[in-house]
């Protein structure tokens, strides 16, 4: 019988096995550590870190998130690595997530409202019997499918007394559960969840200020997270940059603008890539407008949340401007893991995605 592979966190010291065929992230879960992880396939990078010793490889999903740079660093995606033999990392811990536990509850639609020609809001509440879901700002949710398949939607609000959780889903041409939900989903009718999923919450050890960055619907946590410090008090500077293709994507600016009057120290920056659709807004691409008024982050905390591409293309600007990387906390993720891994068996060649 083959030993268990053992992994060691150098910075905590503390130790977990991983059972064969199991990536570090899953066994890590189990006994009750947690790392940071968003996607779940590789496609992120959410769940980086440095591998000090050991083999790992990743039968599942190649790890996309990794450059060569970072590969010739000994970095590793904890959501699909696969130890080969006890492991070393230097990986960041996030003990605020450690003893919430995830379930699955059955939950009643008592709001849709339509937030842009293709986003709509939805609020939830847990049916009569049901404990509401313990959480943080920031994280996710999945909702289980009758198949049994997930669909991750973030969570756009603070924890709220009654339970009632507020999602924006956008709906995706040729996407069925997001096709459902814009065409026939009813208030009334009810959805099985389970959560809370995810790492991209408030760390409230620091007193520096803080940076938000959106793109689309990644406005959902970050407004979950916003609306959590407003409630604290804070008093951090806080800079939010939402971008989108168009002014009227930006289907909250409302809210935003009421931010920015209403709180002392918070500023709102609406970025729109496509100037032809700006409607007066300042043009470009966000993360482009963040280093143009911060093109020294070093004494900054940055959250960012949006889609891979957004992701890529502004992670390795904000560290090369004086980011610690222990002070970057993002969420990325467009599709479910089932979909992902699909679209990503795809581009190997190993099989037709059906779209």
């Amino acid at each position: 019988m083959l030993p268990v592979p053992i992994v060691t966190l150098k910075s905590s010291g503390r130790q977990f096995p991983v059972a064969i065929g199991e990536t570090v992230l899953e066994a890590a879960q189990r006994a009750g550590v947690a790392l940071p992880y968003s996607c779940r396939a590789g496609v992120c990078g959410s769940c980086k870190a440095t591998l000090l010793q050991g083999r790992c490889e990743y039968p599942r999903n190649p790890p996309l998130a990794l450059s060569a740079d970072a590969v010739a660093h000994h970095a590793v995606l904890l959501c699909q690595a696969v130890p080969l033999t006890d492991l070393l990392l230097e990986a960041r811990e996030v003990p605020s997530v450690e003893d919430i536990v995830r379930r699955q509850l059955g939950m009643e639609v008592i709001d849709k409202w339509r937030l842009a020609p293709d986003v709509i809001g939805l609020r939830l509440r847990p049916e009569r019997g049901e404990r509401r879901l313990r959480r943080l700002p920031g994280q996710y949710l999945d909702v289980v499918l009758e198949d049994g398949r997930h669909r991750p939607f973030s969570i756009a609000n603070r924890p709220q007394p009654d339970g009632s959780i507020e999602l924006h889903v956008r709906h995706v041409a040729g996407g069925g559960f997001t096709s459902w939900v814009n065409d026939a989903l009813q208030v009334g009718d009810r959805l099985r969840v389970e959560g809370p999923l995810g790492t991209f919450v408030p760390r409230e050890d620091s007193e520096r200020p803080m940076i938000f960055m959106a793109g689309g619907t990644g406005f959902a946590p970050v407004k979950a997270i916003i609306e959590h410090f407003i409630a604290l008090g804070t008093r951090r500077p806080i800079r939010f940059y939402w971008g989108a293709r168009s002014a009227d994507e930006l289907y909250l600016r409302e809210l935003a603008e009421q931010w920015a009057r209403d709180v002392p120290g918070l500023d709102f920056h609406p970025v729109v890539s496509d100037a032809a659709r700006a409607d007066g807004l300042r043009t470009g691409l966000v993360h482009e407008a963040v280093l143009a008024d911060w093109p020294d982050l070093s004494g900054h905390d940055l959250y960012m949340s949006g889609p891979p591409a957004m992701i890529d293309a502004a992670l390795p600007r904000f560290l090369a401007a004086g980011l610690p990387e222990d002070r970057l906390y993002y969420d990325s993720f467009e599709y479910a893991p089932d979909v992902l891994a699909q679209i990503i068996a795809g581009r190997a060649g190993i099989h037709d995605l059906p779209l």
